[in-house]
This record gives structure tokens, sequence and C-alpha cells, in this order.
């Protein structure tokens, strides 16, 4: 019976074409896969919590993978994956699980968040989306909440894609400013394909002034993707938590 471990591990997106392995194209799981295969001497094949996309950032992430040995030190393998691995992606740590824990299946929520400088700033490029115009932020915290309001979030999921449902449970969705910075929080059990990048752009034309929290709960009820705003660009978000049941990691 093999032995199953998860990874604990953060990076960033800019270098990369995504989580995802692709034809062509540098993604983290390759790059993880490599790594592993390399300094365990088998063919490693990791499991993400997730899938982000292109020039999207983790704070933290998860990953598992199964082995047939014991791994007996696993901060030297930590150590070795580091030393290894592209400087954009760190390993925190490996721990082993049970065979049934799974860092996708097993995930009770995730937190993402969406980052934003009102001013030029070099040391936000490719890691806060610069947007200038003033806005109305307790107008999109009122539209923020109404997020708790609803299940089906059709109106902010990208197009054509294969989820079985698009119903998804929001916990907490709200906007805070400190000074040029904007940054959005939102939890849920589940998102879909550029569901956050929707409701940020959607709650933006509330701050603008373009469309009030009515129209916006109208956009969630017509759960038509055509109906909500602009899809913010990649590089202000990052998934910065994931939460599973009580006691499967230490």
């Amino acid at each position: 019976m093999a032995n199953r471990y998860f990874i604990e591990l953060a990076y960033d997106g800019t270098p990369f074409h995504g989580w995802q392995i692709q034809p062509n194209a540098k993604s983290i799981q390759e790059s993880l896969n490599n790594t592993l295969s390399t300094i365990l001497r088998s063919e490693i094949y990791v499991v993400g919590c997730g899938r982000t996309d292109t020039g999207v950032h983790a704070k933290l992430f998860y990953a598992h993978f199964d082995f047939n040995n014991e791994i007996s030190d696993l901060d030297q393998l930590t150590y070795k994956c580091n030393r290894l691995l592209d400087p954009a992606i760190a390993i925190f740590r490996f721990f082993k699980v049970g065979e049934d824990a799974h860092t996708r299946f097993s995930a009770i929520s995730r937190s993402y968040e969406y980052l934003i400088t009102q001013q030029k700033d070099p040391f936000a490029v490719n890691r806060k989306w610069e947007m200038r115009e003033k806005l109305n932020v307790d107008r999109m915290n009122q539209a923020a909440a109404a997020l708790l309001e609803y299940k089906d979030f059709t109106s902010f999921s990208k197009s054509n894609t294969q989820t079985e449902t698009n119903l998804c449970d929001v916990t907490e969705a709200y906007w805070t400013q400190n000074g040029n910075a904007l940054n959005f929080r939102i939890t849920a059990n589940r998102f879909l394909r550029n569901m956050v990048r929707a409701i940020v752009g959607t709650t933006i034309e509330v701050g603008q002034g373009r469309i009030n929290t009515a129209d916006f709960k109208s956009i969630i009820e017509a759960k038509n993707r055509s109906e909500a705003g602009l899809s913010v660009p990649a590089h202000g978000l990052y998934l910065s938590n994931i939460v599973y049941p009580e006691g499967m990691i230490e």
C-alpha cells in the first residue's frame, strides 16, 4: 500500500502558465513532478487542491502524492526540493496523511484575495492590479454582502466549463481599504472558473457608480455571464487559505 504525503507550499504565479500541466508551457504541477521524481528516483505525480490560472499566485497551496516507500526525513526532502525548484515556488513542509485524505476533495473551504493599488508602485508589478480610479468601498461592500444570499453563481463563471453544478456556498466576502491599497477577500466551499475575478470586476462597477446593489443582485439572478462585469487581471489574485477537516492537518 502506497504512502500518501501532503505538500504545503506557496508560489508566485508570474513565470508559470497556471498550476496544471499543459503542452509546451511551464506549470507549477510539472515543476513539482520533475523535482520530486528526480529526488525520490521514482515517477511522481502530484495532485493539487485546485487549478490556478496563468499569473495567479498562491500564498498557501496544498498538493499530494503517493509513494511506495516510507520517507524517513521529510525535512531533508523539503530542503532538497527548495534547492532544486524554481525560485518562484517555496515548499514549507511535507507531512504524511491517511490514504483517504485528498488535497482537492477533502477541502472544506478556500479563501481568495484580490489586491489593488491605486497609485503607481514598482513593487506591485505582477502582484497587484494598478487601478487609480476613486471607488466607493462602502457600496462595494454592500454588493459583496449580497453574495452570501445566493448559491448559484453562473453569472460569474467562465462559459463552457465542464462543472456539474454552479452552486457555491459563500461564507464571507468583503473589501478593505488601507490608504491606496484595496483588498477583496472571499471564502467559499468551492469556486467556479474565473469566479473571483468576475465578482471583483462587477463589484468595482458598483464602486464606480455604474450599477447599484439591486443591479448586482439582478446580475446574479440572471445566471448569465454576459450580464456581469469585466474579469480583472489575473496578477492581482491570490489563493490565500484552504481549510480541511479537524485532525487531517497537524
